[in-house]
């Protein structure tokens, strides 16, 4: 498996390119901007998937643009933030960039345990909400890796002061991936990538459970 990181659209969120190294089939977790260089990162990979870790505006911004270059690929989201592909205020990319946000509809909706499989590569999803109602990490367990969106970051955790927010269900989605067995790599949805051993041991919201 071969992951390829961008950082993009307003807020620099991080797009994440993977790719099964034997089939060059791919997915695209979140797209907060459509651009040239992600384009020409695609151009030698058959594009399945387009996984959303939630529906905030800077992870699906360019979701739109990317479905028309490649309309084969299937758009998936839980299927409680599903509606904020087609609704500017949820995202809120209508406060705060009237106009932007192009409404494009799921292909897809999950749920806990669900999976999605593109080349010999699976990922399971996890439903962790707490920054968002519908928040989501993708868990691809062959390569001990989980991309977290906006869940666990490196140090810390996703904001819970949105509508949809709750610090209860924060604290329980942090406690599934603290309880997950073993170290994993962990990729995010801001800032730099980490592992799981890393932040038991320096992220306060973790080191609460030791």
């Amino acid at each position: 498996m071969q992951i390829e990181t961008l950082t993009l659209g307003p807020i620099q969120a991080n797009c994440y390119i993977v790719t099964d190294e034997k089939t060059k089939d791919a997915v695209v977790i979140d797209c907060g901007e459509y651009t040239q260089e992600l384009e020409e990162k695609l151009s030698d990979k058959s594009l399945k998937y387009v996984l959303l870790t939630h529906g905030h505006y800077d992870h699906i911004l360019g979701v739109y643009d990317l479905k028309e270059a490649h309309p084969e690929a299937q758009i998936v989201i839980h299927k409680e933030e599903a509606y904020k592909l087609t609704d500017d205020l949820p995202s809120f990319a209508h406060e705060m960039m009237p106009g932007v946000q192009k409404y494009v509809p799921a292909d897809i909706t999950v749920e806990e345990g669900d999976k999605i499989t593109f080349g010999e590569t699976e990922i399971t999803v996890i439903h962790t909400p707490g920054h968002s109602k519908g928040g989501v990490c993708y868990f691809v367990e062959d390569e001990r890796t989980i991309f977290t969106g906006d869940t666990l970051f490196c140090l810390t955790v996703g904001r819970m002061d949105f509508f949809d927010s709750s610090e209860d269900e924060m604290l329980e989605s942090i406690t599934r991936l603290y309880n997950m067995p073993g170290d994993y790599e962990i990729y995010p949805g801001h800032n730099r990538a980490t592992t799981m051993e890393y932040e038991k041991r320096r992220n306060r919201y973790m080191r609460r459970f030791k």
